[in-house]
């Protein structure tokens, strides 16, 4: 194994570290509001919005992210009259926004689940005294139903981001240049796919570590009621004697 082809791997695949980046952060910004709508829709007691909810999460949790991305890429294609006469086609002729629309909409399937979940999790006291208090509908869920859920939710959305991560390689198929993307372009002139997928890899660790770090600091600031008081200063001396 070449160490120094490894550096020099390392080294040329950062050049698609800002791709990546811009299509986790953006996808999953998207499918985050993408989710939201579909939890209160789950959680709307309307029988019809119900029902489209749930056949949205059972198309896009039930089918591959790699089938989903084929299909709007690729299978939308065969629609171009259509997507023109709508003036769409500018839109999906391009594979940055195929690769976004279906990171999107993946991750919010996901991630509506996890938000039903955590809203289903707010103590129902809360909300009574919540409402004992004036307080109804939209300011209800600013104030109190959906500060708590966020805090429920947020440790298995910070899996979900790291998930996302490891999906935009998935991009490079439909010939995005990220890191996976040129990782393939490496290896294809190489022909040393350990060194380059080693790298890689490498750059994958990096990001999704920072990335765990910055949900634990999101957890531990949103926390403050779980964390031990601070000693004071009498049990200090007391310690102290």
């Amino acid at each position: 194994m070449d160490l120094l082809f490894i550096r020099d791997s390392f080294v040329g695949l950062l050049a698609g570290v800002p791709l990546t980046l811009q299509l986790t952060l953006i996808a999953f910004s998207i499918g985050v509001v993408i989710a939201i709508i579909l939890a209160l829709m789950r959680m709307s007691g309307i029988r019809s919005l119900d029902w489209v909810a749930r056949t949205y999460v059972f198309l896009f949790r039930g089918t591959p992210l790699l089938v989903q991305i084929f299909l709007i890429y690729y299978g939308l294609g065969q629609f171009r009259p259509t997507l023109q006469s709508l003036g769409l086609w500018q839109f999906f002729r391009e594979p940055y926004w195929c690769a976004i629309l279906a990171l999107s909409l993946n991750t919010a399937a996901y991630g509506s689940e996890i938000l039903r979940g955590a809203l289903r999790s707010v103590p129902p006291r809360e909300v009574e005294a919540a409402r004992a208090c004036g307080m109804s509908g939209l300011l209800l869920y600013r104030r109190i139903i959906l500060p708590i859920a966020l805090r429920q939710a947020l440790p298995a959305y910070g899996n979900e981001l790291i998930l996302m991560v490891k999906a935009t390689s998935l991009a490079s198929i439909i010939t995005m240049m990220d890191v996976t993307g040129i990782a393939a372009r490496l290896i294809s002139s190489s022909y040393r796919p350990v060194e380059v997928f080693i790298a890689a890899g490498a750059i994958y660790l990096i990001i999704n570590f920072l990335l765990t770090r910055l949900v634990g600091l999101l957890d531990w600031w949103l926390t403050p009621h779980l964390r031990a008081p601070p000693a004071s200063s009498n049990t200090m001396e007391k310690v102290n004697v």
